[in-house]
């Protein structure tokens, strides 16, 4: 069925707020969705596609373009640019729409946005790269970084980069397994509902559930529309939380009556699997830098109906003498790169650059050198991320061993797209052996 101008135009104005106005995509995605709730499943399912799939090879896109178009898409306008990036990757990755409906409604939108003098420009390289989509020569193989940078989207200093780590096949697992649809997952209290029970209400509700094998707490969801249409959702009935996170609180060993802290808790998701896993006992703080953040963490906790866990408004990199000695676990999922979540957030690998990423690595130290005041002696320090970026995760832990070795490391796990469950994430966890 073809899409309306109407959906493609809501796409223009999505990714010009993404690529030309620095905005997050998953939040734009998010605002764009709640507020046009009235459409129906498919015109979401197309609006949602064509935003991310644009963004998840636009690397890729931008390549084909500059073979078909005499002006290269980084002198063009943005309003062009991005007509022209949608439209190709609806041509080349969307078989719903027939390539002429494709290249008709993008001229038309050139033309409704006031260029009417590009039309013909934005018709002749579609129709061009439409007669040749088949025949588009690529990088050779050899050429290695430049072509799994083309091949899988990703900047070429971030394959440079991971190609010192791991192997060329590694880098090719990464970059497809950022590309794949994977179902959303979810945790449920095990105290407070029955997984049978769950699965025969997500049933009723329309809801398609798988089980995970390797998280008994863990469902995967598809098939439904938005979430909050979903009784189930608002009642608490569960948490969204990536499999990869949830290891967070399974890796944290949490036992009856413990205190823990969460320093950078937003959205919730791990400070409620600790306290749900605390069963009524004990008690978790879960901090956050804003009062936008702590808002989602009070709204997940209002959510969830538990009783053993607060939120509070805290700078984690501002020391708190309140806090000395007081927690059994620390949780520090710090802020980081995030180049283990771009399948999620495929817009994170067009924002990152490497200044950023060693501007987060000295923020990170910033954070460790200040919260590992508030493990227990014989507390846990238990530091996460979700990047694959080495020198944010085992390069920040084994500085952090050597700054304070009244800490040794338990145990740690770099987890992979493509080779493990969920995104890439790191954990380690630290215990506090000694006094000083």
């Amino acid at each position: 069925m073809q899409a309306s101008v109407n959906e493609r135009e809501l796409v223009l104005d999505m990714l010009l707020q993404i690529t030309r106005d620095g905005e997050y995509s998953h939040i734009v995605i998010k605002n764009v969705l709640d507020k046009y709730q009235y459409l129906d499943k498919r015109e979401r399912a197309f609006i949602t596609r064509v935003v991310n799939g644009t963004l998840e090879r636009m690397i890729e896109i931008d390549y084909i373009i500059n073979q078909f178009s005499k002006v290269k898409v980084n002198k063009m306008k943005p309003v062009i640019r991005t007509i022209l990036r949608s439209s190709v990757y609806q041509m080349k990755y969307m078989d719903s729409v027939p390539d002429s409906a494709i290249c008709n409604e993008a001229v038309k939108l050139a033309g409704k946005r006031g260029f009417v003098n590009l039309k013909g420009f934005v018709n002749g390289v579609l129709r061009n790269i439409g007669r040749n989509l088949d025949k588009i020569s690529y990088p050779d193989e050899k050429d290695q970084e430049v072509f799994i940078s083309i091949k899988y989207s990703l900047p070429e200093w971030m394959v440079k980069q991971w190609l010192k780590v791991y192997d060329e096949e590694t880098v090719k697992m990464i970059g497809k397994a950022f590309m794949e649809e994977k179902p959303l997952t979810v945790r449920f209290d095990e105290h407070k509902i029955k997984k049978a029970e769950l699965l025969s209400i997500l049933e009723k509700e329309g809801v398609t559930a798988g089980e995970v094998p390797e998280i008994p707490c863990a469902l995967y969801l598809s098939g439904y529309d938005h979430l909050s249409a979903l009784p189930s959702f608002c009642e608490g009935l569960y948490q969204v939380q990536d499999l990869s996170s949830m290891q967070v609180a399974l890796w944290s060993e949490v036992k009856a009556g413990d205190q823990v802290l969460d320093v950078c808790a937003a959205p919730g998701g791990k400070a409620i699997h600790i306290a749900e896993l605390l069963n009524g006992t004990g008690h978790v703080e879960a901090r956050d830098l804003t009062e936008y953040k702590v808002a989602l963490i009070r709204d997940n906790i209002e959510r969830s109906g538990l009783a053993n866990i607060n939120a509070v408004c805290q700078d984690a990199a501002i020391y708190d003498p309140h806090k000395k000695e007081t927690a059994d676990i620390v949780i520090a999922d710090l802020p980081c790169s995030g180049l283990g979540v771009l399948g999620k957030k495929p817009d994170l690998r067009y924002k990152m650059n490497e200044k950023t990423e060693a501007d987060l690595v000295e923020l990170q130290k910033k954070i460790l050198s200040v919260v590992k005041d508030y493990v227990k002696p014989g507390g846990k320090l238990l530091y996460s991320t979700c990047t694959i970026h080495r020198e944010e995760n085992e390069g920040n832990v084994e500085w952090f061993l050597k700054e304070y070795p009244e800490f040794e490391l338990v145990k740690e796990k770099q987890m992979i797209p493509g080779r493990d469950a969920g995104d890439g994430f790191y954990i380690a966890i630290l215990k506090r052996v000694n006094h000083e």
